[in-house]
């Protein structure tokens, strides 16, 4: 008797076991991934050295634990966690992407050259008593750490101009940051400019052929910029989810999430989903004849009117920009971006978003509870109670925001490594602080 339960407390115990490591061989492309795509980016677009960048960035969970080499010469990165591994290779003017189903040199060959542009900067010195004012909180913020987080950059502009400027060490204004999530209100600005040139309907159903059996055939761009698709998804970054997998282990990730199933009736539920925004940037490339004449338009629509230099919108495997993540711009770029959405879709007289577009942007999406807008966040429901209500924002993971506050004629841009929830910033007491110093 006791021999036989000894046996079944050891197949039980095997069986856990097995289980345990099956699951954890699901996890292995988000673990490896994860700190192979980020660590070669931090290195070889921003430009910051490994021994900073490990035991800031990916000093958490699994992925604190993977062993990482950077080839410099050939400006990949290779992670190892137990039996798995993941590369990511830097391409000059594209940034990084993971390497999946294709090693280094077949991913080079469908390579392209970008041109190198440089722009002259245009945003200028504010009012120095207002300066003078604000120099004390840049330095709780960035030096002292006081607001909380690890903050990179901080960038305050007030009637167009700079009245704060600070950055942490290895950080200077030409260094380039992660947008993370910031990056879907990029997308949101791609979106308006294609829809004034004529080239998409916002408000008619998407002609995707895989859609056309089903209820998925009447999803329209605003109901995906509005979180509101009714698509099947899974946000959570801790585990095996749908955001995860999309990042680290596709090969195409707007078609990744361009065939979940639907769950609900388009617009009417409201929940975040980052596969809406790559599927909606697959959809704006299907529009152009080539990746090189998508990214062609985006540089000259977009970039180039706000004097960004060489951005990287680093690509998936497909080829195509991820829109709902990896944007590498500067803490000025970020800044002249959001101070185009309170000048109204304008960077000085030359209007770049057609009219009613940033009031469009700004629209609560219907089941949203006055929090969300298109691809941007509201302050309605006062999730910052010392902020204007009138306040939008665009929030990226970590901590990377731009709050944009119309009524006080300010932009606040915040960059760097503030993860919830012990260690993000006290963004509503900088807000209130920043405030009353105008």
């Amino acid at each position: 008797m006791k021999k036989r339960i000894l046996c079944i407390v050891c197949a039980v115990f095997a069986a856990a076991i097995l289980g345990g490591c099956l699951y954890l061989n699901t996890l292995m492309p988000i673990i490896t991934g994860y700190a192979a795509k980020n660590l070669a980016s931090a290195v070889f677009v921003s430009g910051r050295n490994p021994a900073d960048v490990e035991p800031l960035d990916l000093n958490f969970s699994f992925i604190k634990f993977n062993r990482n080499k950077v080839d410099y010469e050939n400006k990949t990165v290779t992670s190892r966690f137990l039996w798995a591994k993941s590369t990511a290779a830097y391409r000059e003017g594209y940034g990084v992407t993971l390497l999946r189903g294709k090693d280094r040199k077949a991913f080079l060959e469908a390579e392209y050259p970008l041109p190198k542009d440089n722009y002259p900067e245009y945003l200028e010195a504010g009012d120095n008593d207002l300066r003078a004012s604000l120099e004390p909180i840049a330095k709780a913020l960035v030096d002292n750490r006081s607001y909380n987080g690890h903050p990179f950059a901080f960038v305050v502009l007030h009637d167009g101009k700079i009245v704060a400027e600070r950055y942490d060490a290895g950080i200077s204004a030409e260094t380039q940051l992660l947008s993370w999530s910031m990056a879907k209100s990029f997308t949101n600005a791609l979106v308006g400019i294609m829809a004034g040139d004529g080239l998409l309907d916002i408000n008619a159903p998407m002609d995707i052929p895989e859609w056309q059996a089903d209820g998925r055939k009447d999803i329209t761009l605003k109901d995906l910029m509005q979180m509101q698709s009714g698509l099947r998804w899974n946000e959570n970054y801790g585990n095996r989810s749908d955001v995860n997998l999309m990042l680290h282990r596709e090969t195409d990730m707007g078609l990744y999430a361009q065939s979940m199933p639907l769950d609900y009736e388009p617009g009417t539920h409201w929940y975040y989903s980052s596969g809406s925004t790559n599927l909606v940037m697959r959809y704006l490339r299907g529009k152009f004849p080539s990746d090189q004449a998508f990214i062609a338009y985006m540089r000259e629509r977009l970039f180039g009117p706000l004097a960004i230099s060489n951005p990287h919108f680093e690509p998936d495997m497909n080829g195509t920009p991820v829109g709902s993540s990896y944007l590498y711009v500067t803490a000025r770029d970020y800044a002249r971006f959001g101070q185009m959405f309170l000048d109204d879709g304008c960077i000085g007289e030359r209007r770049i978003l057609p009219e009613g577009w940033v009031d469009f942007t700004v629209t609560p999406a219907s089941a949203s509870e006055g929090k969300y807008g298109a691809y941007f966040w509201l302050n309605r429901s006062l999730t910052c109670p010392d902020a204007p209500e009138d306040m939008f924002s665009c929030q990226g993971h970590d901590g990377q925001e731009i709050y944009i506050v119309p009524s006080k004629e300010l932009v606040v841009v915040v960059l760097g490594y503030s993860p919830k929830p012990d260690r993000v910033i006290d963004f509503n007491g900088l807000l209130r602080d920043i405030i009353a110093e105008l």
